[in-house]
């Protein structure tokens, strides 16, 4: 069954979601197993979800933000190395999500159980918000955003990212031909990199300023459509979605150790990188960026897990003072 974790202030409020899920009558599913433990949501778990994280507060400086939520992911780390399946598949959605991610996976795989291809950050939602503003761009000519393919979303989930339009995306006809955005959008480049790119950076932020609370239905949909496609049905043949992943093999030229969002085919259950695109001197200048702010919050989570390597209670979760559920699911 599935086992959402909160800390011990939230747990009540669990036990709501959990009436609420059980008068569902969903046909498989018989229980829901409500705990402040990781090892016991962690226990055998084959998909995991990381959700809830330390929130930036007024005035925080983003490397306080990392170290807080370093604590935090390595305890998460943790307790998935010790208990989850050795197969088990990890996505994080927290923010800063790649660098959530990264320190998760390191404290997981640290023995080899868990192979740090199984971990990936959400840029999925990233991705389907880019599809998104293209077919409402497009939208005179009756494109529907399940027909915007291979949009890119690389490097970081954060306004540094580099929503790429032009790279490899196509718009498939209803015939099945491809028909390359950089074509359809020959006339329209200024758009394409500059109104386009700083509108999906900067998406979250507008979401938060017009609903006064952070992406809940759009980023649910992400997190959900991200592990059908990874996990399930795979993509189909020459498409691609964007995942954060762990860049062992230096794509693209961006430095390895990193978690960094690439263009991905998925089957079997696993994420393949693609390779081999060409990019514009504009879209490496882009990557270079990300790349660069992706290093600097690496280099302040590693900090912490050094200090405290070996002395942190694998049982103890820190408090956390969020309006996102902590949930950590068995599927």
């Amino acid at each position: 069954p599935p086992r959402p974790l909160k800390i011990p202030p939230a747990i009540r409020s669990l036990d709501g979601t959990r009436m609420e899920l059980l008068d569902c009558a969903f046909p498989s599913l018989n229980d829901v197993i409500c705990t402040t433990d990781p090892r016991v949501a962690f226990d055998h778990a084959d998909v995991i979800i990381l959700v809830g994280g330390y929130p930036r507060k007024k005035g925080m400086a983003r490397k306080d933000l990392i170290r807080a939520n370093t604590r935090i992911f390595a305890t998460m780390g943790r307790a998935i190395n010790e208990v989850a399946s050795p197969e088990a598949k990890v996505l994080v959605v927290a923010n800063p999500a790649n660098t959530n991610c990264l320190v998760a996976l390191k404290e997981a795989s640290a023995n080899g159980r868990i192979p740090s291809k199984n971990f990936c950050a959400l840029t999925y939602l990233d991705y389907q918000r880019a599809k998104g503003q293209i077919a409402q761009r497009l939208g005179g000519g009756g494109v529907s955003a399940d027909r915007v393919k291979n949009v890119i979303i690389w490097g970081n989930h954060s306004e540094t990212q580099y929503p790429d339009a032009l790279t490899d995306g196509y718009i498939l006809g209803d015939s099945g031909e491809k028909v390359p955005l950089r074509t359809l959008l020959s006339n329209d480049l200024e758009w394409a990199n500059n109104d386009f790119v700083t509108t999906v950076q900067n998406r979250g932020k507008a979401v938060i300023e017009v609903r006064g609370n952070s992406s809940a239905l759009s980023a649910a949909m992400g997190t959900a459509d991200c592990l059908k496609t990874w996990l399930v049905t795979g993509t189909k043949d020459g498409e691609t979605i964007s995942m954060a992943v762990y860049n062992d093999s230096g794509y693209y030229g961006v430095k390895e150790g990193i978690v960094f969002s690439f263009p991905c085919e998925c089957r079997g259950g696993e994420w393949f990188a693609k390779e081999g695109l060409e990019l514009s001197e504009f879209a490496q200048e882009k990557l270079k960026v990300t790349e660069s702010e992706l290093l600097e919050e690496w280099e302040a989570a590693k900090g912490l897990l050094v200090e405290n390597s070996g002395t942190a209670s694998e049982r103890e979760i820190p408090s956390v003072e969020t309006n996102q559920p902590r949930l950590m699911s068995r599927l």
